[in-house]
């Protein structure tokens, strides 16, 4: 995975919430209101014992005060005590409406924003390299593409408005009790900074721990990926038990990290709620103590324990909020390695030449990284409109021309050039070379859909009449009819429902659907027998036109291409046609008699 060199924070997802930030703004707002609400019940209560039941002053804002004094005063007020109690109700329904709108107008927001943050990775991983996605598990990238976003997710519609909340409640809370008295004030106070220190060391050892715990459930994602991609191969070699030690040996990791984690949040949030009781006792009794000695009255004290109670909580949130910001800072880093990673992009002004012309290798040399050189000193040309055999061991590098030539591997600048009607194929753009290649490969993939569906996937027409005359060219259109449904048949996911012969040539008949100048063949009649080999052909050889590359192992397969080529460790050791390599020592005549005697 490319390595993050720019500065990974979750203020980069800043971006995603365009067009969004109203409701954020709106949220914000609300919140406020809340927090004002919740904070006059306690002085409503303050007021009503000292000045309503009591006869201290009212120590109200002027406005109030006169207002009071208009209604009749004390005297009013007490008679008509239940003004007290609806004073209190309306700040409890404004706080409830106000926490109402936080929660819709916070949800509209952060759904609408993981939304863009989802697409936008799915579609830059659609753009990135072919090499990239050799590079990574495809269960590791799958679970930073789902609990890696949610945890985004939760940040922003859980902890990101928690935090600012928690915030606006301690710097409020602190303000009133100052207000009442700044020497109680001061020892609730001098919790805050304790628990605060403490929970951004445990911030730096939970993000630690998360990064490996998470890097290990990418993993054992991938474990269970691969299980399930490849459960025939797991049944046919009998290979449950390997696969079910394996698993069990990765969950048994990813629990005892886990395990790790939850005892350091445990001693986290320990320690936060013993601070907290400790906090609460503490104002209890110095509270009482300034009671007794007059520096405050009981509705001071009542309002006071109102408001440290309310300081408690945000204060003790903080020290948790603060453990879960680590935990999504390591996953915003996860994604935006994703993010971060380089996209294919074309040239400046590409160019879209027509690809019903030559193609010609020169002197290409290809290597992937540092596991040497794949590919020496290639060349050759292939004249348009005719057909190329390409013939080898594994590992020769046959499969490797087509790479380049369809660009899933960029050829690197001083390694020789490959052109289309004399146009680099680096200079072409990659849509328009991409459309107008068709590659079929030895192991094709197919969509969970029907036959029909899957055969047109990729091409203009739909139409069952066409989908059926490009099956009957790939000789699998009396196959598809034999199944009880025909052409609406469900394949299943990769093609699990069909035999490897019948997936091959659903592939075959949906590459030529596509009507492309260009046509690959990767070894893609490997399965099926020699009989339907030599019928797909024929019936290729008389109904297709276009310049077309064939790679297998039978000699039957491309021994009527107008040229072919043998590959042996990356190099061309011999280059002609059918009749003048079968009669020529080398590698061809070898595997020529071979064959030939097999039969």
């Amino acid at each position: 995975m490319k390595k993050d060199k720019k500065h990974t924070s979750i203020l980069r997802f800043y971006p995603f919430t365009k067009g969004l930030r109203h409701n954020f703004v709106l949220a914000l707002i609300s919140i406020v209101i809340a927090v004002f609400a919740n904070y006059m019940t306690p002085q409503v209560i303050r007021v009503t014992v000292d000045s309503v039941i009591n006869d201290s002053p009212f120590n109200l804002p002027a406005f109030l005060t006169g207002w009071i004094e208009s209604l009749g005063g004390r005297a009013f007020l007490r008679e008509n005590i239940v003004l007290c109690a609806l004073a209190s109700l309306i700040f409890a329904v404004l706080s409830g409406v106000s926490t109402y709108l936080s929660r819709m107008n916070m949800a509209k927001g952060c759904e609408g924003t993981v939304t863009k943050i989802r697409d936008t990775l799915f579609s830059h991983i659609q753009r990135l390299p072919y090499a990239w996605h050799n590079l990574n598990q495809t269960g590791d990238i799958i679970q930073r593409c789902t609990q890696d976003v949610d945890l985004i997710r939760n940040f922003i519609s859980d902890q990101m408005m928690e935090l600012v909340r928690v915030t606006f409640l301690i710097v409020v809370s602190l303000g009133l009790m100052f207000a009442m008295n700044a020497q109680l004030a001061l020892i609730a106070f001098i919790f805050i900074p304790i628990v605060v220190g403490y929970s951004l060391i445990f911030f730096f050892i939970v993000g630690d721990r998360f990064r490996v715990a998470d890097e290990a459930e990418g993993t054992l994602t991938a474990i269970v990926q691969e299980n399930l991609t490849g459960v025939r191969v797991v049944r046919a070699f009998g290979r449950e038990r390997f696969e079910k030690d394996k698993f069990n040996k990765q969950n048994e990791l990813f629990t005892d990290m886990w395990v790790r984690l939850g005892r350091v949040l445990g001693l986290n949030w320990g320690l936060g709620d013993l601070l907290s009781g400790l906090q609460v006792i503490t104002i209890m009794a110095a509270g009482i103590f300034f009671v007794v000695n007059d520096s405050i009255t009981e509705g001071e004290y009542l309002a006071f324990i109102a408001y440290n109670s309310m300081l408690v909580w945000p204060t003790r949130s903080l020290g948790r909020l603060l453990s879960e910001l680590s935990k999504t800072g390591i996953s915003s880093k996860r994604l935006f390695e994703i993010l971060d990673a380089e996209p294919e992009r074309d040239t400046e002004n590409p160019v879209t030449p027509p690809m019903d012309r030559d193609i010609e290798f020169k002197n290409v040399n290809f290597s992937y990284g540092a596991s040497g050189e794949v590919l020496h000193d290639i060349n050759f040309k292939i004249k348009a409109g005719t057909t190329l055999g390409i013939l080898g061991s594994t590992g020769s590098g046959k499969s490797t021309l087509t790479y380049l030539l369809d660009r899933l591997y960029e050829l690197p600048e001083g390694c020789g050039e490959i052109t289309v009607g004399g146009v680099d194929i680096r200079r072409i753009a990659l849509d328009h070379l991409r459309r107008n290649i068709g590659i079929v490969l030895q192991e094709p993939f197919l969509f969970s859909k029907s036959f029909k569906d899957s055969i047109s996937d990729g091409s203009d027409r739909h139409d069952l009449e066409s989908v059926r005359r490009y099956a009957r060219l790939a000789v699998i259109d009396d196959t598809i009819d034999s199944f009880a449904e025909g052409y609406d048949t469900q394949i299943g996911e990769r093609g699990v429902t069909i035999s490897g012969g019948q997936k091959q040539r659903v592939a075959i008949a949906r590459m030529l659907m596509q009507n492309t100048p260009i046509k690959i063949f990767d070894d893609s009649l490997s399965a099926v027998d020699m009989e339907t080999d030599a019928k797909i052909r024929e019936s290729i050889n008389q109904n297709v036109h276009g310049t077309t590359i064939i790679i297998a192992h039978r000699i039957t397969t491309i021994m009527n291409a107008d040229q072919i080529i043998v590959m042996d460790k990356g190099r061309i050791v011999q280059r002609g046609t059918h009749e003048t390599l079968k009669d020529e020592d080398g590698i061809y005549k070898r595997i020529y008699d071979t064959q030939r005697s097999a039969t």
